[in-house]
């Protein structure tokens, strides 16, 4: 395995290292989350000002990634950084695409958990049965499966099935979620994981109830005034990140 690159081995500005401290953190707490793929799946974030994003080095696990050793890379897969990791490429091609086409992706993950990979696995996808899935009715898009995202071709479809949203069902395959921010992502994220294992924990139990659009659109209502209260997700992605410091700080190498 290549030898990580230190802090000092690259120029950086000291926003960018914020960023990479941020994404790296971001890595930590889906590993404590238990939404880690082996070496699998991606999070990336867009470096601010410049037309690069930063994603994790391919044949690292999740509790292996630190600010340092993240890949900078631009929407065409130059590596800008010096890094000496490949980038996984089925990451690369999903992610590039978004990046480079939807001015507000800023940051971006692609998961494989159970509860998410189940439901995107159903013909009917989320249903507005909970709490949490109701924030997602007629909020969601889907795409049917192709097989792997190598193929840079698919990523106009997938934009094009992602419309308007911040979230991208890949049938029989996984969650796509985007967020202007990673805090937005990532809270996103987290309500998404809720509903498809509540979903799942529901339907096991017995006959699911449809909650009325009616009451789904005054929850949306509501649910966006508790969202910027929350400061789009700063609060919770705050807690994580201080629970990963605790942890294991080596994030922030």
């Amino acid at each position: 395995m290549a030898t990580a690159l230190k802090r000092d081995d690259f120029q950086c500005s000291d926003t960018e290292w914020q960023a990479r401290v941020k994404l790296a953190a971001c890595y930590r707490i889906f590993d404590m989350m238990g939404w880690s793929e082996s070496i699998y799946n991606h999070i990336s974030l867009k470096v601010p000002g410049e037309e690069a994003f930063l994603i994790n080095p391919f044949g690292l696990l999740y509790d292996e990634v630190c600010a340092s050793n993240l890949v900078k890379i631009d929407s065409q897969g130059n590596n800008l950084d010096g890094s000496p990791y490949p980038v996984n490429k089925a990451g690369f091609t999903q992610h590039a695409y978004f990046h480079e086409k939807l001015d507000w992706a800023h940051a971006i993950c692609h998961v494989h958990t159970t509860a998410t990979m189940a439901v995107c696995s159903t013909e009917e996808g989320l249903t507005a049965t909970s709490f949490y899935a109701a924030g997602f009715k007629d909020q969601i898009g889907y795409h049917d499966f192709e097989g792997v995202t190598v193929r840079a071709e698919e990523g106009e479809r997938l934009v094009e099935n992602l419309k308007h949203h911040r979230v991208l069902m890949l049938r029989n395959h996984g969650p796509v979620v985007l967020g202007r921010t990673i805090e937005e992502m990532f809270v996103t994220m987290w309500s998404l994981q809720r509903a498809c294992e509540i979903q799942i924990a529901t339907k096991a139990a017995g006959t699911p109830l449809t909650i009325p659009q009616d009451v789904v659109d005054v929850h949306q209502r509501d649910l966006s005034v508790m969202q910027q209260q929350g400061g789009g997700g700063m609060f919770d992605f705050g807690a994580w990140m201080r629970r990963a410091e605790r942890i294991d700080p080596s994030f922030k190498e």
